[in-house]
């Protein structure tokens, strides 16, 4: 190799958040991922105290002293940070003594969320359900044909009117199941990307859903219009944005308020791939949030939190979403729910 990256160059294509601190323990380097973490600027936390961000009695503030004291790399393991745009995060984190040329003693901080790690695990179990379910619902879609064709051939065969009504329940019942496991299947379409701008795709979401409902309810657009064009499947991603607005608008039962709203994100990492730049397209409302015990299992198959509800709305969604490179989030307290879905903007960093 004729050059080699600068330290710089390095620090900004991690994932994990990267701060660096003078021997004050004030900020003087964030990377992209620690901008991201902290939701403010390099230039605007320069200075900062780290210990603007921890909660009293800090494990983390006793560690950072600890290897300023002594030289001596420190790990801590689930740490929570306070962030004013985020509040509580959870970290676990790498404390390091560094010295630069000019011999100025410096504190090197690795952040490592445990939600990312966590999304990671979820996703997978989540894709690894899919797959099995997708191969449970065909071997039981198959036989209910049959099941079916065999209850016509019987009711054409009956007499009795009162006889025929227990052919017309067994036909009945089997065209619901054969529904719902259409349903739990999915779309045979596979997308058809091109380049789309995601405003007009929300435009025409709230369109369709402004026509019909109630005027008590607020839709508000919060737009970055600087985001460039992504490239999947409109008519996947109108249904996508089309199904998690609709759960806001029932959730806020008529009255109530929803925003969305399109930033761009760095270096975000889906099904483990880097990216150096997304969009983050966020659906937020201010209803009563989703029940507690929901919170990890949103997204699977047979879950939801209405009476009628079949429970496969969010489960197709994120299947509509992963089959176009994207993935999706929910972070929900009772009036503030945020559903979140990300699109890389460019091929990945490997």
């Amino acid at each position: 190799m004729t050059a080699l990256f600068s330290c710089r160059d390095i620090i900004e294509n991690l994932t994990t958040a990267i701060v660096v601190m003078d021997n004050a323990l004030r900020i003087n380097t964030l990377n992209s991922a620690a901008e991201v973490l902290f939701g403010m600027s390099e230039r605007q936390a320069s200075s900062i105290p780290i210990q603007s961000f921890l909660l009293s009695n800090s494990a983390l503030l006793a560690g950072l002293n600890r290897v300023k004291d002594t030289g001596l790399e420190l790990i801590e393991r689930e740490i929570k940070l306070y962030i004013p745009s985020r509040g509580e995060v959870l970290v676990d984190c790498s404390i390091k003594f560094i010295e630069n040329s000019e011999a100025q003693p410096s504190i090197l901080l690795e952040l490592s969320q445990l939600e990312f790690q966590q999304r990671i695990s979820r996703e997978e179990s989540l894709n690894t359900q899919q797959q099995v379910l997708r191969g449970l619902a065909h071997e039981v879609k198959n036989p209910l044909g049959g099941l079916r064709g065999a209850a016509q051939l019987l009711e054409r065969q009956l007499d009795s009117a009162e006889l025929k009504e227990y052919t017309t329940i067994i036909i009945s019942e089997a065209d619901r199941l054969q529904n719902l496991m259409t349903k739990m299947l999915g779309s045979h379409h596979m997308p058809e990307p091109e380049q789309v701008n995601i405003h007009e795709i929300l435009q025409r979401v709230r369109q369709l859903v402004s026509s019909d409902t109630d005027s008590r309810l607020e839709l508000v657009g919060d737009y970055d219009p600087s985001i460039p064009d992504l490239y999947v499947d409109f008519d996947q991603m109108v249904q996508v944005f089309l199904n998690i607005i609709l759960n806001a608008v029932q959730a806020l039962d008529g009255a109530g308020r929803i925003i969305l709203r399109t930033r761009v994100l760095r270096n975000i990492t889906i099904e483990q791939t880097p990216y150096r730049l997304g969009v983050c397209i966020e659906v937020e409302d201010n209803g009563p949030g989703v029940p507690a015990e929901l919170h990890e299992s949103i997204f699977f198959p047979m879950v939801t939190g209405r009476a009628e509800g079949t429970g496969l709305g969010l489960y197709l969604v994120q299947s509509l979403i992963n089959r176009n490179n994207g993935m999706i989030s929910c972070a929900s307290q009772p009036q503030h729910t945020v559903f979140s879905v990300i699109f890389p903007l460019e091929t990945s960093n490997g």
